[in-house]
């Protein structure tokens, strides 16, 4: 029951190797034992998972072949799910219990997996390296003395640690890649609108994306196959058709274009980070690929765009938490007004007022027009860039953050420092379309990822090309141990 293989699990449960059950036991048994030392889950769902598990034995024994029944996953504590406590990893939502099922989570089940439970995060997914969590920091299995990356940090915690066999993740400036490459997993964002929000607890509405983290491409392709999809209960949605993932997860890659874009590897690059990325570049060439150099000419505006754009959609997202009908509400309010103050200043956390207040400035009467809608107009010229660039090459490949992980408390004080962080994985946000991290290498026993982008709607290519450069390479067959400094 150790492996992380979807594939290889699904057909040793159809085997009769073992059931769902004993698989979500084992689970559960990884979580008690080890998430101590991690802190990767908020809600352990012991109880839902082991009546999950029941009803997939069913199904498989009902002669069901998705090969996602009875597989164990964990779900990024912003994705509402009924009946069970989702908190956003806020204060002002720590006794929220949500009467309905993000489209997520609800197609997760139809496919038959198990939720283990809810994992840890940034507060209201604002954050690099998983600290700015009500519950306490997550740590990294590679190293407990380091952050795991954020916002989805506990998801990929969990999956690293192998206390889920894969779990839900979302990426508004690069929160699945970059905590993906911080604990050395394969996380994807997919291009806005494949996969519905409804039922995601928004901090930028058209920044968001859900997307799977796993140990694997192939694992990932499967769970595309699942959440993937037009969802009219989003308005974002995309109508655009979606494709079986794993199709075409064994093409060949000759006559692959490879762009690297120049403005990737300049200073702030760790030259030991660079060198890893350039190596795990050059493979992709023994694999019949070509690489390109190109040019990104406006990634460096992309930090201040995003740092107005998103805290602007938070402070809109965020003016419903005001203490009335749902989450925390202050002691003995004296007024309304007390009441509204008093619930959001002692409910939000740090990071999150700071961006409420950043956010409500930029959109004021008088600063509109000087700060949103230029961040509006840059955003546009960094899309503008990529489409340019992916009429040159198929994909382009660098970097996911400038280091590997950093020690916790070693930004937290240094909000420049720890925004810097996501200059590599910011722009594919403001285009909206599809990137990846994948395991590539390691920097003093500490993971690195490579970043893939493609064009609109090319996650199968993405998947394939990630998947073929894990058929050559073992990177993400390296699992962590949990001891301190390991």
């Amino acid at each position: 029951m150790h492996s992380q293989n979807i594939t290889l699990l699904a057909q040793q449960l159809r085997n009769k190797e073992f059931s769902s059950v004993e698989l979500t036991q084992y689970y559960l048994e990884q979580i008690k034992q080890h998430d101590a030392s991690l802190n990767s889950f908020i809600t352990l769902t012991e109880e839902r998972a082991l009546d999950l598990a029941r009803q997939a034995d069913i199904r498989i024994q009902n002669g069901e072949n998705n090969p996602l029944i009875g597989i164990p996953i964990a779900h990024k504590d912003l994705f509402c799910t009924e009946n069970t406590l989702t908190t956003c990893a806020s204060k002002i939502l720590h006794n929220f219990v949500p009467p309905y099922e993000s489209t997520v989570t609800q197609r997760m089940l139809e496919s038959g997996t198990v939720m283990l439970g809810k994992t840890n995060m940034d507060e209201f997914a604002m954050g690099s390296s998983n600290e700015n969590s009500y519950f306490g920091a997550v740590k990294n299995p590679w190293n407990l003395n380091a952050v795991p990356g954020g916002s989805s940090g506990g998801s990929a915690a969990a999956v690293s640690a192998n206390l889920a066999v894969a779990a839900t993740g979302t990426d508004t400036g690069g929160s699945i890649r970059q905590p993906a490459s911080f604990c050395g997993i394969t996380g994807l964002k997919p291009t806005y609108g494949r996969v519905s929000r409804f039922g995601m607890i928004a901090f930028a509405s058209s920044l968001d994306q859900a997307g799977p983290m796993a140990r694997s491409a192939e694992d990932c392709a499967h769970i595309m196959n699942s959440i993937a999809g037009f969802d009219d209960k989003d308005s974002t949605s995309s109508e655009t058709k979606t494709e079986d993932y794993t199709a075409q997860l064994n093409l060949p890659l000759t006559g692959l274009k490879i762009g690297l874009p120049k403005e990737y590897f300049g200073e702030a690059l760790d030259p030991e980070v660079a060198k890893v990325t350039l190596d795990a570049a050059k493979e992709f060439e023994k694999l019949g690929a070509t690489l390109v150099d190109i040019s990104l000419p406006n990634l460096n505006l992309s930090i201040p765009s995003y740092y107005v754009i998103a805290p602007s959609e938070a402070s809109s997202n965020l003016s419903r938490f005001d203490g009335v009908r749902f989450g925390y509400r202050c002691e003995d309010p004296k007024d309304l007004l007390d009441m509204y103050m008093r619930s959001r200043s002692e409910g939000f956390g740090a990071e999150v007022q700071k961006r409420i207040m950043v956010g409500t400035y930029a959109l004021s009467e008088g600063y509109y027009d000087a700060y949103y809608l230029k961040a509006q107009k840059i955003r546009r010229l960094i899309k503008q860039d990529f489409v340019n660039a992916l009429t040159e090459v198929d994909v382009i490949m660098g970097p996911v953050a400038p280091t590997t992980a950093f020690n916790l408390n070693s930004k937290t004080q240094d909000p420049v420092a720890m925004y810097l962080e996501d200059i590599y994985t910011l722009s594919a946000n403001l285009a909206g379309i599809p990137a990846m991290s994948i395991p590539s290498g390691f920097i003093d026993k500490m993971p690195v990822g490579l970043q893939i982008m493609g064009n609109y709607f090319a996650e199968a290519k993405l998947l394939n090309i990630a998947h073929q450069f894990q058929q050559h390479t073992d990177w993400h067959t390296q699992t962590p141990s949990l001891t301190e400094g390991a």
